[in-house]
């Protein structure tokens, strides 16, 4: 089978890879697309994800739908041939993270294509993976494997989203309008927000969050756009550079809430701190997600514009202008490959 391995920073191999075989509990899946993440943009560019570091070749990909095929030992979810959504994380059940509810922050957990430890979570960008049968989901129906392949980055939004509260009847500021920005948007809006104001620094990203129900769009480098709001109650940072937090801390009104859910790069990042005390600013962090995964499933399922943030579906075997399409902002919002 071919599968899409990242070796170093600029070092991406389209593969050929035994097809595994399930072992005990696992499944094995045909994944039929994959979502090309900000993370693996990261791998592909740099080598590294925050302080998560390649130290070994690593099958890339964690946004991944496709069909059941078969079942290892003691084994049971979805029967072969049906569509699937792969939930990518494995917590350990085990710490205090995971015994408190919150398994998504757990410290000993399993995610696909990710360089958190040591050997690397093998990942999603392959013709076939063998999973936990557990992290299998049956796709509701009027959902497609094409749609399905939003669920994780869907699910991420949604976390966010519900990190910032009860957000009904609220003004919502979102920073980056990159997919899961745009998505941000969707999930704010499916909350009951009442505006949702987004801000980029790319004409065509905020193109894109107009798709998914954005309702005012503003050009990040210009503080004289009309666009801005004079205050917020919530701000989302899904742009991950230290500017967008410091647009939210100085828009959010007193005693509002910013969560930070883009990924910020390692060391310090400069940002208008002193409002966290002086206007008692909930700085909240959000990271991946739990359960919101079977409720992403459900909105992608109810909901036909999330497919105008499919720019490309681009066959494994060229994965490399797959991958550079998706680093174009100016033409891309997500791009999936095909397997």
């Amino acid at each position: 089978m071919l599968g899409c391995v990242i070796h170093g920073a600029g070092d991406l191999r389209v593969t050929e890879l035994p097809v595994p075989e399930p072992g005990p509990g696992e499944a094995l899946v045909a994944v039929r697309y994959g979502g090309i993440c900000g993370s693996d943009l990261h791998y592909w560019r740099l080598g590294e994800v925050g302080d998560f570091r390649l130290r070994e070749p690593m099958v890339l990909g964690h946004e991944v739908a496709g069909t059941v095929v078969s079942y290892g030992a003691g084994a049971a979810g979805p029967v072969p041939g049906t569509p699937v959504a792969v939930h990518p994380a494995t917590p350990c059940g085990r710490c205090p993270e995971c015994a408190d509810g919150r398994a998504n922050v757990c410290r000993d957990s399993r995610y696909l294509g990710s360089a958190a430890r040591f050997p690397h979570v093998q990942g999603g960008f392959a013709s076939h993976i063998a999973v936990p049968a557990g992290q299998l989901r049956a796709l509701p129906g009027g959902l497609g494997l094409r749609r399905a392949a939003l669920t994780e980055p869907l699910s991420v939004a949604l976390h966010a989203v519900r990190r910032a509260g009860d957000v009904s009847g609220r003004r919502v500021l979102v920073t980056g309008a990159g997919p899961i920005g745009c998505l941000v948007v969707a999930a704010a809006k499916a909350a009951g927000a009442a505006r949702v104001t987004v801000t980029d620094l790319v004409p065509e990203a905020l193109g894109y969050a107009a798709v998914t129900g954005a309702d005012t769009l503003v050009r990040a480098d210009d503080p004289g756009d009309a666009g801005w709001p004079e205050e917020v109650d919530v701000a989302v940072e899904a742009s991950g550079v230290a500017a967008g937090l410091d647009t939210c801390l100085r828009r959010v009104r007193r005693g509002g809430v910013v969560v930070q859910l883009g990924m910020l790069p390692p060391g310090l990042s400069p940002f208008a701190g002193h409002r966290v005390v002086s206007r008692e600013i909930e700085l909240r962090g959000a990271f991946r997600f739990g359960a919101e995964f079977d409720d992403a499933l459900e909105l992608l399922a109810a909901r036909g514009e999330f497919d105008g943030l499919i720019s490309a579906v681009v066959p494994v075997r060229e994965a490399e202008s797959g991958f550079e399409l998706a680093a174009d902002r100016g033409r891309s919002c997500k791009v999936l490959l095909e397997f």
